[in-house]
């Protein structure tokens, strides 16, 4: 599905955060004066500190006091070639009347430069933006990867009323449109450089979740967040079960997911026309849930609800009989061929219940 589709499918009608608007607005002009200030500080010094010099040079040579309100004006004129009076005589005084057209060029041809380069340059006005609103986010969630994972974590997490902020060097078409519809500020370069993740606002971020397809680079980032961020919650994917184990062992990542461990229960549930999702890891231990159909010689025949949960080590959350769906069940309910049961145990176990429950061969 394009991104566009999925963001039309999540879109949150949160109200836009004004305040945090205008921070980024006057984050962004102080960028933009950033760009400008050699040329302005330039002009500035030339026009009132080259013009209190120049009166006080004149009132040596004439006698007479230029007014301080008129000598950054004659400044002026001297740059634009409009002379206020006739040539004076003295050399020091005429020093300015040559100089000041040549500094006028250098200044005016500084500044266009900059502009030329800016208004040409967009992506970079753009990044610029994106970083100036990227500042003033606090506890955060930054996500490293907008890949076909990450937009879908990212897209979850929006849903959630979280705050985000993306991080990727080479975005797949359609994601930036994506995350401008969502309000979200894209961050353009490698997470693995500090820079980087400083532009990210790592050192208030709430989480960082390290989501490409390569664990190597996740190992990378997560390395240089735990370095600059000792307290950030990290969640990391992966695709290798013991580097998964490895990494939050030695890294001191809270969270870390294994693409084939989550994604073979879902596989081998599907070929066997069940869902079992694995949801919970809780003290080492994975606790899944299951959508499961009683068969006719299933153990779950005939026995109520009560003595399942309790016999079993499960909890039935949902029955659906009938057409009808009851949420928590009663304990006395019995449970009868053709039930769709919801329920959720330890992940050995529901292997178990799923072998339990087959028909026999």
């Amino acid at each position: 599905m394009p991104y566009s589709q999925l963001v039309d499918a999540y879109k949150l009608n949160r109200p836009r955060r004004r305040l945090r608007v205008i921070r980024a607005i006057w984050r962004d002009t102080r960028a933009l004066w950033h760009e400008f200030s050699i040329p302005l500080l330039m002009f500035l010094i030339i026009t009132i500190g080259g013009g209190f010099i120049y009166g006080e040079l004149y009132a040596i040579a004439r006698g007479s006091a230029i007014p301080m309100i008129d000598r950054p004006y004659i400044m002026l004129q001297l740059m634009i070639l409009e002379t206020p009076e006739p040539a004076p005589s003295e050399w020091y005084l005429i020093a300015f009347w040559y100089a000041l057209p040549f500094i006028f060029i250098f200044i005016i041809g500084r500044g266009t430069a900059d502009f030329v380069r800016l208004f040409f340059n967009r992506d970079a006005r753009l990044d610029a933006w994106r970083e100036a609103v990227a500042s003033t986010y606090r506890h955060h969630i930054i996500v490293f990867g907008a890949g076909h994972v990450g937009m879908r974590v990212i897209l979850t997490l929006a849903q959630m009323g979280s705050d985000i902020i993306v991080v990727d060097n080479s975005p797949d078409e359609g994601v930036e449109d994506a995350l401008q519809g969502l309000d979200i500020p894209l961050i353009n370069g490698d997470g693995r450089l500090p820079r980087t993740l400083e532009k990210a606002g790592l050192r208030y971020a709430e989480a960082l979740v390290a989501c490409t397809g390569n664990d190597h680079i996740n190992l990378e980032v997560i390395m240089r967040a735990r370095d600059m961020n000792p307290k950030v919650r990290i969640v990391a994917r992966v695709w290798d079960t013991q580097y998964a184990k490895q990494i939050k062992t030695f890294m001191d990542v809270q969270s870390v997911h294994s693409s084939s461990d989550l994604a073979a229960p879902t596989f081998a549930g599907a070929a066997l026309g069940i869902d079992i999702t694995q949801t919970l890891n809780i003290g080492g231990v994975d606790y899944s849930m299951l959508r499961i159909t009683v068969s006719e010689h299933s153990f779950m025949v005939g026995q109520t609800v009560d003595a399942l949960q309790t016999d079993n080590e499960m909890d039935i959350v949902l029955r659906s009989a009938g057409g009808e769906a009851d949420v928590q069940p009663e304990r006395d309910t019995v449970v009868q061929t053709g039930d769709t049961l919801v329920i959720f145990a330890r992940h050995d176990n529901i292997l178990n219940i799923v072998a339990r429950n087959r028909p026999k061969r």
